[in-house]
């Protein structure tokens, strides 16, 4: 049990998700390989883990605590509408507190998704999204 489960959990739900819209969107995950078309709108989803750490003396507790943050990447010069748009529903997707589970590890949602500022390139523009995420295991 460990950061890379919690981060096929939140990998899983965001890429069934994406493949499941009108028009699916590509999710890229860490260390993949993807080289995007011109002009096309996708996902870059990582997890930033934050320390573990044993709220007891025994040692049979860890706790994990970490950001998994989704990056929305469109073409540039369209203003902010479909990452915007987006953001939104990625929102309502990983609601506050809500608890995923894989095996024996349930992991919560701790913070509402957060947009982060626009990032403009020559070619794209980039919406960062994010949550806080916690599990405890004994």
């Amino acid at each position: 049990m460990s950061h890379n489960t919690i981060a096929s959990i939140y990998e899983a739900k965001l890429i069934a998700w994406a493949r499941a819209l009108p028009t699916p969107l590509k999710v890229a995950v860490e260390n993949e390989e993807y080289t995007p078309v011109d002009g096309a709108t996708y996902l870059k989803a990582i997890t930033l883990p934050g320390d573990t750490a044993s709220n007891t003396l025994a040692g049979d507790h860890k706790l994990f605590t970490g950001v998994f943050q989704v990056s929305i990447v469109t073409p540039a010069g369209k203003y902010r509408g479909t990452a915007g748009a987006l953001a939104d529903q990625i929102a309502a997707l990983f609601p506050l507190y809500e608890r995923n589970t894989k095996g024996a590890l349930t992991v919560v949602t701790m913070t509402p998704v957060d947009q982060g500022p626009g990032i403009p390139d020559d070619t794209t523009y980039t919406v960062p999204v994010s949550f806080a995420y916690r599990a405890d295991t004994n």
